[in-house]
């Protein structure tokens, strides 16, 4: 019987020792600041259950005036409602050039015809990029004529947004060579305020050409997840965490050990930085917040990089 209660202390005291290890509120505030990332800017947004191959069709209505994701205005805008940060599609031209853009081909957005990646900027630059936007699924086309010429490209970019972070969605392995050679001509060293995301081959040829900035990796961060799910409850951090961008789940993150404050701490320790989308990825297609409501689900003193869809509407009830 005193073996029994002796064995019932020990459980007892490991769990209030593993408990106080993982109190999140013990670690107090994360040092940093929350870092929202305007995905395309401040342009028009779209319904997210669009049909068709053709979202540019299914524009929600009364939002965001002329503005066309991707260009100069929208990112302006974004910057002005308080995103500390960019998120952009990046695709290489024919002659080289990193233009910004989120389709493979013009024919949807543009009044252009076939692939990016098959004309030369001059070309793109010709171009109404308003073309193809409708809010009553191509019944009329008010933004028609606004934004003739309007292309970014990424030298562009990097020329006139030096302060924000910059996280460049790579189409392809071209694209990977297009945007480092635009850092060259811009005169900008990639930097730690510097992310690129994209499929595997385009990651790949981006770390060959540099290691400079930081990467978003699902699997890199999963190589750092897993272990940590199965002995963070210690206090430990899987040596695969050190230096990885953190791809984490505005859902499911209260299930890691420590989580908020105490898992964060840990990670930072490691050198590690933080990226929340707004819900997860579809494919290598990244979704950032859309609903100001979906601010609850998220940590009120995170303190890393939140994508955010609809910079207007749900960026500045985000604002900190």
């Amino acid at each position: 019987m005193r073996k029994s209660r002796y064995a019932l202390i020990a459980v007892a005291l490991v769990i209030v020792t593993l408990s106080l290890i993982n109190a999140s509120w013990l670690a107090g505030r994360p040092a940093g600041r929350l870092s929202l990332i305007a995905h395309r800017g401040s342009g028009q947004p779209i319904a997210a259950d669009a049909p068709g191959d053709c979202n540019a069709r299914h524009v929600r209505p009364g939002q965001h005036g002329n503005l066309i994701e991707n260009s100069a205005g929208a990112l302006t805008k974004a910057m002005s409602d308080g995103a500390n940060g960019l998120m952009l599609d990046v695709r290489a031209t024919s002659d080289g050039h990193a233009v910004i853009f989120r389709d493979a081909r013009l024919e949807c957005r543009t009044n252009g015809t076939g692939a990016v990646a098959e004309r030369d900027l001059s070309y793109l630059r010709t171009l109404d990029i308003g073309y193809g936007y409708s809010q009553d699924n191509g019944r009329t086309f008010p933004l028609r004529g606004l934004a003739i010429g309007a292309m970014p490209t990424v030298y562009d970019v990097l020329r006139s947004y030096r302060r924000a972070t910059l996280i460049f969605d790579l189409a392809d392995a071209r694209a990977a060579d297009a945007t480092v050679a635009a850092f060259r001509q811009a005169g900008v060293e990639i930097g730690p305020g510097h992310g690129f995301a994209g499929p595997p081959a385009a990651r790949a040829r981006l770390r060959q050409l540099t290691q400079s900035g930081f990467v978003l990796d699902n699997r890199a961060s999963e190589a750092c997840m897993a272990p940590y799910y199965r002995t963070g409850w210690l206090g430990t951090v899987p040596e695969a965490c050190n230096g990885t961008t953190l791809i984490l789940s505005r859902h499911g993150s209260f299930t890691l050990w420590g989580w908020p404050y105490r898992f964060l701490a840990r990670m930072s320790g490691a050198g590690a930085r933080f990226f929340i989308p707004g819900d997860g990825t579809a494919g290598d297609r990244w979704v950032g917040l859309t609903e100001p409501e979906q601010l609850g689900e998220v940590p009120h003193d995170y303190t890393g990089m939140l994508l955010v869809e609809d910079m207007e509407n749900v960026g500045r009830a985000l604002v900190r």
